[in-house]
């Protein structure tokens, strides 16, 4: 990255690398050109449209939880499939969501029943969320296998409510159970599908299977990925798709901040920074889970630990522990890591804190403005 040049930007600012994004993208397209299997942007982790010109020539198109991320998608990459699964469409919206998507996913038969005829209508493909019940990770706020789960369709339901009418108007099935794994998750949970769903698929166009996948990340077996998508595409005779969020933007932004105070509690080394985890980077608090920083390391790895928060009154805004090789000095800067998912498009202005400005560094080298935040925009959402 061009240091040099961002050491004479305001912070708090985002700053993404559109090197990173093409690596990116390269790995995924490399997938889909071996398997046939298609890899959709889901939006949810990212939405910085400015940059989706540079990842449209990797992807088949791009994945939306709802109507605005539906038409976003729809909008900003023009000419590919916009998918869209939503926990439970809107009567007064779903016409505006036909107008974008291009296949539609309802979670339930109830859903399915009440607009499948209307997207079938319209000639759009239509999905179903299924729930394997079969649970590969610890985090309970991601796991939508965990009983009691409101999201997707388990074989009891099917067995109830799925008509031969209901099943007739399916093109495909979707399932999204990974966060941030790899694709020895996805071999047992294809596994899973197959126990629950397996007389449904030769039925059935395609099977999209959501996202969480780190493919990636180094580690990442993208071989076994392959063989999965190769070995279920040719068995059922399916359209494979991938929606991951992470995968697309790994490690593709930063987040840098100022040191705005130091100050000491028993044996920790408190450091008050200009950016927040509850507002700039809420995975921190609802994960929970410490971004890796340039330049530093674990607590206690280093000569110096310090304990980084934001400036908010919450208690809990604490972002991590993090060693450095020196002392922190107030108006020193601090760059955070793997800050281009699930930040921009989940931050917020609690305590009136001031949303990051975002940039990108261009293949030149040279750092770009694309949003300018101040004043208006905490203030426009409040009121008149």
């Amino acid at each position: 990255m061009n240091w040099q040049e961002a050491k004479q930007l305001k912070t708090p600012f985002y700053l993404l690398d559109t090197k990173k994004l093409i690596a990116n993208g390269k790995v995924l397209k490399q997938i889909q050109d071996n398997t046939g299997c298609k890899i959709l942007l889901a939006q949810k982790a990212f939405s910085a449209y400015d940059l989706y010109p540079v990842l449209e020539p990797f992807l088949a198109g791009t994945e939306a939880s709802g109507l605005y991320e539906a038409r976003l998608g729809a909008e900003k990459m023009p000419g590919k499939e916009c998918h869209v699964f939503c926990g439970a469409y809107r009567d007064d919206e779903f016409a505006d969501v036909l107008k974008y998507a291009n296949h539609i996913v309802f979670n339930s038969p109830n859903q399915l029943k009440h607009f499948g005829p209307q997207a079938k209508a319209a000639g759009k493909e239509v999905g179903l969320r299924i729930n394997p019940e079969y649970s590969t990770q610890t985090h309970a706020i991601y796991d939508p296998c965990a009983p009691g789960s409101r999201l997707g369709t388990t074989r009891e339901q099917w067995d109830k409510l799925m008509t031969p009418e209901l099943i007739a108007m399916l093109d495909g099935v979707h399932f999204h159970t990974l966060c941030e794994q790899g694709a020895e998750a996805l071999a047992v949970t294809l596994k899973g599908v197959e126990d629950k769903f397996g007389d449904v698929l030769p039925k059935l166009k395609w099977l999209n299977c959501g996202g969480g996948h780190y493919i990636t990340q180094k580690d990442y077996n993208i071989p076994l990925l392959e063989k999965l998508l190769i070995k279920w595409r040719d068995k059922f005779s399916l359209q494979m798709y991938l929606e991951p969020g992470e995968a697309v933007v790994l490690d593709a932004g930063y987040l840098v901040t100022t040191v705005l105070d130091l100050t000491q509690n028993g044996d920790y080394n408190l450091c008050i920074v200009d950016a927040s985890g509850a507002c700039h980077m809420p995975d921190v608090i609802e994960m929970p889970y410490r971004p890796p920083m340039v330049d530093a390391g674990k607590a206690g790895e280093k000569a110096y630990t310090y304990r980084l928060g934001g400036a908010t009154c919450l208690a809990g805004d604490v972002i991590g522990d993090y060693s450095f090789d020196h002392q922190l000095k107030i108006g020193e800067r601090l760059a955070f890591a793997d800050m281009a998912l699930y930040t921009m498009c989940k931050n917020n202005t609690f305590n009136g804190m001031k949303l990051p400005d975002i940039y990108v560094e261009n293949l030149d080298g040279k750092i770009e403005l694309i949003k300018k935040f101040g004043y208006e925009d905490f203030r426009y959402r409040l009121g008149k």
